[in-house]
């Protein structure tokens, strides 16, 4: 029997079901359903990775090491396999005495036992407790200074990384109008004015506060932990003239001193700072505000039937988003009442981060040869597993992304509040 019909049959066995995908095998030798996307397992290092992380991590590094492929959609098999797993439960697939025993034979006919291959170096490495100063740098930097060039070439031309606001359907409406629609977005709900004193925590590249002081004539601050990412800001600032309303720090939001701020945005920056800080986060938002200054958090959530995981999964943790948690949104609007904000409006999100997580993968697609030069290929297929698995969870609802006002109110607990919404929906 050939390497991919065994592994059809090991599939049929322990799961009950077929191979909802295309395989083929280091021998050349093909299973499975015509016209699906064909994985590719290009060698015997494959397997072994997945007998000892028999789970989304092993997986995910054989296909981040290029010991695994996927020829065709790589979305659309993906959600194949997930579609497959929610249809026949194979989370709680049991095997039995006998069924490791085969499989444990079927091993060492092909080849595949050893020992545990090196993760790829793709995969972060942190060290100390989660959500110390010195880890959440570490966190950010593995993601955030891989190279702004990278950025520059993925991203549209605002570097706005995060959720796009896609008001049209028009064919050449672009990610870069979405970016600018959520920006002015934003800014609406901010109620800026010219010399209003704007707070972005967690700033990026400086999307928000450049566009607000251009467009809104605000004095903005931005505070981030990339060194890279400041470097960039700091660029931008001096070449469009914008240096006495626009400053950038390298700083953590727990270190922030100066309050009094009439208006603050933080665009999914709260996804990293974990469960256990979150109060802290809140009430550091909170006490950086004025009476009656709004407050814009743009973040992802995690639906509430979804499966209660700390981050986005394995791969998520280990090769994107390291510490990253997520929560629904209920919860998130409950601690930030704690804090003593009051959430005046949610508007929901989440259709629009497929078409914005969609137009990046298209691009990644179309520069692949210039990214690949910039990162290297690890880093290339980390971004195409983790682009096309997070249009999949936005598509399918099991992630969200909202955006959540809040106001900070006065003592006799004036909001400063119009009477009607509006800012249109």
């Amino acid at each position: 029997m050939s390497v991919a019909q065994t592994l059809a049959a090991l599939v049929r066995r322990f799961l009950g079901v077929d191979l909802p995908v295309g395989l083929r095998a280091w021998d050349g030798s093909v299973a499975g359903p015509a016209g699906a996307p064909m994985v590719v397992i290009r060698s015997r290092r494959a397997l072994r990775r997945l007998l000892w992380d028999p789970n989304e991590l092993g997986l995910a590094r054989a296909f981040v090491a290029g010991d695994i492929d996927v020829e065709g959609d790589l979305k659309e098999g993906l959600a194949r396999f997930w579609g497959l797993a929610r249809r026949e439960n194979l989370g709680k697939v049991k095997l039995t005495a006998a069924d490791r025993l085969h499989a444990v034979g079927q091993a060492l006919k092909l080849g595949v036992i050893g020992p545990r291959p090196e993760p790829p170096p793709e995969e972060a490495r942190l060290s100390g407790a989660e959500h110390t100063k010195s880890r959440d740098r570490d966190a950010i930097a593995h993601h955030y200074d891989l190279s702004n060039d990278f950025y520059r070439t993925l991203l549209d031309p605002n570097m706005a990384y995060s959720c796009g606001y896609w008001t049209s359907d028009a064919p050449d409406y672009t990610v870069e109008d979405a970016q600018r629609d959520k920006l002015d977005l934003i800014c609406r709900k901010l109620d800026l004015k010219p010399g209003m004193r704007l707070l972005d925590v967690g700033c990026g590249w400086g999307s928000l506060i450049l566009h607000a002081a251009t467009h809104y004539g605000v004095h903005a601050t931005g505070v981030t932990l990339a060194a890279q990412q400041r470097q960039f800001i700091e660029q931008r600032i001096a070449e469009r003239g914008l240096t006495e309303l626009v400053e950038v720090r390298l700083q953590d939001y727990r270190e922030i001193p100066d309050a009094g701020f009439d208006a603050i945005g933080t665009v999914e920056m709260g996804e990293h700072v974990g469960l256990g800080n979150y109060p802290t986060y809140a009430a550091q938002l909170f006490r950086l505000l004025k009476p009656e200054g709004r407050l814009l958090l743009q973040q992802m959530s995690r639906v509430a039937t979804a499966p209660k995981a700390s981050g986005g999964g394995a791969f998520i943790e280990r090769y994107v988003a390291p510490d990253m948690h997520m929560r629904p949104v209920g919860e998130t609007i409950a601690m930030l009442e704690r804090a003593g904000l009051e959430v005046r409006d949610v508007q929901a999100m989440r259709e629009h981060y497929v078409w914005t997580v969609d137009a990046w993968a298209r691009t990644l697609e179309e520069s692949a040869a210039e990214l690949t030069a910039l990162v290297g290929e690890g880093q290339l297929r980390v971004w195409r597993l983790y682009l096309a698995g997070g249009s999949l969870a936005f598509q399918e609802n099991r992630m969200g992304v909202d955006q959540i006002l809040a106001v900070r109110p006065t003592v006799s607990g004036a909001s400063g509040m119009p009477r009607t919404r509006e800012v249109p929906a």
